[in-house]
């Protein structure tokens, strides 16, 4: 999954962060020792790292990743010694597998119980069955965002980004488990297949759909939609209600054929030098009013309950991008981890779909 996490914030936040994270990766440890954080880039509110360090004389030592593909190579290599770790879903299942975590000691994280949703532990249980290992921080899906003014009709289904009509006007995204769910959704298989016939059949439609995407991006799709630069796009929810904000024309929808709810979590790592600390700083990041901010910061889906009860914001609190009643959707799915024959598999058959 790629960096989905770049969310565009005020210019004179965005001018703060830098500042902040020198400080949080300042050597020197708090009196009451450090922490030291992997997460995806501007996935936090800096304020809130401040806040805890201020009540707990604990140090945050803050470093960033792009994609879950760049995160787990540098932890699985020992290169640096983090503490706590923020993966999506099926690295989380991943990491699980290779014993590459530390099963979380609840009692020491009371704010995570209390405050976040059970639904989204029950979810949670398609990557950690026992709930043992993550704690759940955003989430949200994956859909279409189109622009009401440069389509003639409005999009339900993954199919009509194969519409010869929006020829040059698609974005898709440069993913390959992304781009494969489209395609896997659009022909009614599961986004988790490893059947070839399948897959070979989800391969083709992405071949047969290339001449007609302006081009497959990242953080690019926001930009260019907010711009009026393509008429629909792929795109994560949370990303979704920002362009919203400053492009009234363009929709969300999430497909009739189903898409993908993910769920990024926190982590510990096994061999985590500051357990005790790392407990202390996902407890923090649980509590109410600190997961409220960082939902206001980023605008991802918070899994919190409790802070979503603080939205002041009704059309926010309430709305069906932020906080979908997934009751009402059909053949939704959460990524899993396929085991290094299907990450192989998949990958390959990603080469082919971008050399042709």
């Amino acid at each position: 999954m790629k960096n989905r996490k770049q969310n565009i914030i005020p210019a004179v936040l965005a001018l703060s962060l830098p500042i902040v994270l020198t400080a949080c990766g300042s050597s020197q440890g708090g009196d009451n020792g450090e922490v030291i954080v992997y997460n995806w880039g501007e996935y936090i509110d800096p304020d809130t790292i401040e806040l805890f360090e201020e009540e707990t004389g604990i140090k945050v030592i803050y470093d960033e990743f792009e994609t879950n593909e760049i995160m787990y190579p540098k932890v699985e290599s020992g290169a640096a010694s983090y503490d706590v770790v923020c993966p999506s879903d099926y690295m989380i299942s991943k990491m699980i597998a290779n014993d590459m975590l530390s099963p979380l000691n609840f009692d020491h994280i009371p704010n995570a119980k209390a405050n976040i949703g059970a639904q989204y532990f029950e979810q949670s249980k398609s990557f950690d069955p026992d709930n043992q290992y993550a704690v759940p921080y955003c989430w949200g899906t994956v859909g279409i965002l189109y622009n009401k003014t440069m389509v003639e009709e409005p999009i339900t289904s993954w199919a009509q980004l194969w519409d010869t009509k929006y020829a040059d006007n698609i974005l898709m995204q440069d993913s390959v488990r992304d781009a494969f769910m489209v395609a896997q959704k659009k022909n009614g298989f599961s986004m988790n297949t490893l059947d070839s016939q399948e897959l070979e059949t989800a391969k083709n439609s992405l071949i047969e759909q290339k001449p007609l995407v302006q081009a497959y991006v990242i953080d690019q799709v926001r930009d260019k939609m907010i711009g009026n630069e393509a008429a629909i796009g792929v795109i994560y929810s949370g990303e979704a209600i920002y362009t919203q904000r400053e492009n009234p024309d363009l929709e969300y929808v999430i497909p009739e054929e189903g898409t993908n709810v993910w769920i990024d979590s926190w982590v510990i790592l096994k061999d985590a030098p500051n357990k005790e600390n790392a407990e202390k700083f996902i407890d923090f990041m649980c509590r109410d009013d600190i997961a409220l901010k960082n939902f206001e910061y980023i605008t991802y889906s918070t899994p919190n309950d409790a802070a979503r009860d603080l939205i002041e914001d009704e059309s926010i609190k309430n709305s069906e991008i932020a906080f979908p009643d997934l009751s009402q959707y059909d053949h939704l799915e959460t990524y899993i981890y396929l085991g290094e024959d299907g990450d192989s598999l998949y990958n390959n058959l990603w080469k082919e779909v971008k050399s042709n």
